[in-house]
């Protein structure tokens, strides 16, 4: 049994039904009526206006959007252990042509406003220091810990103050929302986030994640967004494909039923070992206290998952299991107790 990633689950039945539905002649890149359908399928999700644009990739939707944020001369506050902080191979700077990602501690992978603020307060407003032009929250975080409304909204405040941009790494929003059980606006444009990387891929999705923009320079921003994305390679010739996946989540809150899934999937392995969390599992990722011995008896098991330091385990469950899927893992876990 594969806990590895959620990036390595197949492909939900729906998804792959929408792509064999959309395996007909249209026009190319994004002209297609998959992609002219994303902006009216966000907007009625979100509650807003919402202008959206496909991209192949979570480290290219999110170093575009942070392009269309930051200026190559300006700096990303973003928590010290976010994906476009170590793990994008410093994609956001090479798309932004050299701003620079300043990184700031946080429990849980998150950043808190006080942080935020104290951190900004040591720029000085002089030619010769990087100004802060936008902050970068993940959602969930990658601790698996989720950011709720007030605590989002708390972050886009200080934004405002300081007339910086938000932008969200939802790689796992599904996750989020579902472990929330809150309208998707609500961690989103209604708490002052501006861009959001909308995951698929980790949800059952082929290829593919959803950029969204929100609020006044929407129109605007997904114009800029729509050149990064071929200056960069990425506008694929049949979107499609692409567009049609994404759709297919969306449609009868596919999205929110696979991440409800993965979610209970994690809970029931927390509950089996409640003493070895290092933090609380709000999405569908457990970080536990695991000795080399007890990694090396699980694997014998048949139990795959990645080391996370010295002592320490990451699980990922994903949308095609739930709580009786993982039991043998779980059963497992408790008997190493």
């Amino acid at each position: 049994m594969h806990f590895f990633s959620d990036n390595a689950t197949p492909v939900c039945p729906q998804v792959m039904a929408a792509m064999a539905a959309a395996d007909v002649a249209d026009h190319g890149y994004d002209g297609d009526a998959w992609s002219a359908r994303l902006d009216g399928a966000f907007s009625d999700l979100f509650g807003t206006p919402v202008r959206a644009l496909w991209v192949a990739t979570g480290t290219a939707a999110n170093s575009i959007a942070l392009a269309c944020l930051c200026p190559p001369y300006g700096g990303i506050l973003a928590h010290e252990e976010s994906h476009i902080m170590v793990d994008e191979c410093g994609a956001p700077g090479f798309y932004t042509h050299g701003a620079s990602l300043m990184s700031l501690p946080g429990d849980g992978a998150k950043l808190s406003p006080e942080t935020l603020i104290e951190r900004l307060k040591a720029i000085r407003p002089d030619v010769h220091q990087i100004p802060a032009r936008a902050i970068s929250i993940t959602q969930a975080s990658e601790y698996g810990r989720v950011y709720t409304p007030e605590e989002v909204a708390a972050i886009g405040e200080v934004a405002r103050d300081h007339r910086l941009d938000l932008h969200m790494d939802g790689a796992r929003f599904a996750n989020a929302v579902a472990h929330l059980g809150c309208h998707p606006g609500d961690i989103s444009w209604r708490a002052g986030v501006d861009v959001l990387t909308f995951g698929c891929v980790k949800n059952g999705g082929m290829v593919g994640e959803a950029l969204l923009f929100f609020g006044s320079q929407a129109d605007a921003r997904a114009s800029e967004a729509a050149r990064w994305r071929k200056r960069g390679g990425h506008l694929l010739s049949k979107g499609r494909y692409l567009a049609a996946q994404i759709l297919a989540m969306l449609e009868d809150d596919l999205w929110l039923r696979n991440a409800r899934a993965a979610n209970a999937a994690a809970a029931a392995l927390a509950q089996a070992v409640p003493d070895r969390l290092l933090h609380p599992v709000e999405a569908n990722e457990l970080f536990i206290r695991l000795s080399s011995a007890e990694a090396a008896s699980l694997r014998a098991q048949g139990f795959d998952f990645y080391d996370w330091g010295e002592g320490a385990a990451r699980l990922v469950t994903n949308w095609a299991q739930d709580a009786g899927a993982v039991q043998p893992l779980a059963d497992a876990l408790r008997s190493l107790a």
